[in-house]
């Protein structure tokens, strides 16, 4: 399952090291470029109820078979030319990995002893980071080598690899099943019986995404629900943003080229590897508020950083890291803390997540945007800035809600 996490960010976050050559060869803007990391999060927005509706229909297993396949089949379209077979190709990935991020904490919750339920989600959002740290770490390099259109399809190795221990494990599940006369407890809910306490009808990315009835329409009128979703778009708009555009802005600051640019920018997704474990940390041998407190002091301390002594980038993304990692953790805590119910939960974490991407997916364009209206990256970090200071004001008060519901 780790292995199939590898290919659920790393091919968003590789085009970015070499997207200067990108622009140049396809003759684009900025503003353009950013559509690249743009389009797999709108993805994420727009299709999770139609994720949750392949997993019913497929069963888990085949769903992440699914989803690695079209995460392969997207790495190739998008290596034809033309900027929009490239666009095209990035649709199909985000199409692809929304299957994935639906359907890896659905097997977590189902397999996974609950006792060692935080361990493995933690495992799972810091291998996410592995991908992402090689593909930003690595791409330029290669590119330099080979160019970078084959540079992208030479990531496909991973997707390769799990798919192939994927199968494995489908073929072996089979044949345990039929072997003892019944399904293997580790089959889907699709077809067989899930783990006691584990409703087949709900599903979960990381909580459910699927709800009916008249629970799943009430939270539209929570202010809690709307300072979470505040909360959670802001952070994907700025960590999206960021992501997308740390390479060029470090290759324009520092005056490094493009694989040493690519390699300081991957900082930030390699310290996130440690920064997933430090919120679960945190949750469990502080008191509640201090989690929050940390998060937002991270974001604040990111993009204050990059706009004040960009020279420092490494420090100052060392500390970002720990924000964009364990954010996530934060609003789906408290999330978890104020829904009344199952169905509850899984109406909020829907709007929640479909709200947040979408406006996740604005933060690369409109950063590039302004990058190229100005011919320089102030404008851009001081609306970074903005939006952090925002970002903690609705993070805290959806902290200070859930805090008063769990009493």
């Amino acid at each position: 399952m780790l292995v199939a996490a590898l290919s659920l960010r790393g091919p968003i976050m590789s085009p970015t090291p070499v997207m200067t050559q990108i622009e140049d060869d396809f003759g684009i803007g900025s503003g353009t470029a950013g559509l690249l990391t743009t389009a797999p999060v709108l993805m994420f927005a727009l299709l999770t109820p139609v994720a949750a509706l392949v997993i019913r229909r497929a069963g888990a297993e085949a769903a992440l078979l699914i989803a690695l396949s079209g995460v392969l089949i997207g790495t190739f379209v998008r290596a034809l030319p033309g900027f929009g077979w490239m666009l095209t190709g990035m649709v199909v990935i985000g199409a692809s990995i929304t299957i994935g991020n639906v359907v890896i904490p659905v097997i977590i919750r189902r397999d996974v002893p609950p006792e060692r339920v935080a361990l493995v989600t933690a495992a799972y959002a810091a291998t996410l980071n592995v991908g992402s740290l090689l593909t930003s770490l690595l791409t330029a390099p290669l590119a330099e080598v080979i160019g970078w259109s084959w540079a992208l399809v030479a990531w496909s190795f991973l997707t390769f690899g799990g798919i192939g221990l994927w199968s494995i494990h489908m073929r072996r599940a089979r044949s345990q099943g039929s072997e003892s006369g019944e399904q293997h407890s580790g089959s889907s809910p699709a077809s067989g019986v899930p783990r006691a306490g584990v409703d087949p009808d709900t599903l979960t990315g990381p909580l459910p995404v699927v709800a009916h009835g008249r629970e799943s329409r009430v939270v539209f009128g929570r202010p809690v629900a709307w300072l979470l979703v505040g909360a959670f778009g802001l952070q994907c708009t700025m960590y999206y943003a960021l992501s997308t555009w740390l390479p060029t802005f470090a290759a324009d600051e520092l005056g490094l080229d493009a694989a040493a640019a690519g390699a300081v920018a991957s900082i930030y997704q390699g310290v996130g590897i440690l920064g997933a474990f430090v919120v679960p940390l945190l949750l469990r041998f502080t008191p509640r508020i201090v989690a929050p407190l940390v998060i937002c002091a991270s974001w604040l301390i990111v993009t204050t950083g990059l706009l004040l002594a960009p020279e420092l980038l490494w420090v100052w993304l060392s500390f970002g890291a720990i924000g964009h990692a364990g954010g996530f953790v934060v609003v789906f805590s408290a999330l978890v803390a104020v829904s009344k119910t199952d169905t509850e939960a899984a109406g909020m974490s829907a709007f929640v997540q479909g709200g947040g991407y979408a406006l996740g997916a604005l933060g690369a364009p409109v950063m590039g945007a302004l990058y190229e209206a100005t011919g320089e990256w102030t404008t851009a970090l001081a609306v970074m800035v903005v939006l952090a200071v925002v970002y903690c004001g609705a993070l805290l008060a959806a902290v200070a809600s859930s805090r008063r519901a769990a009493r």
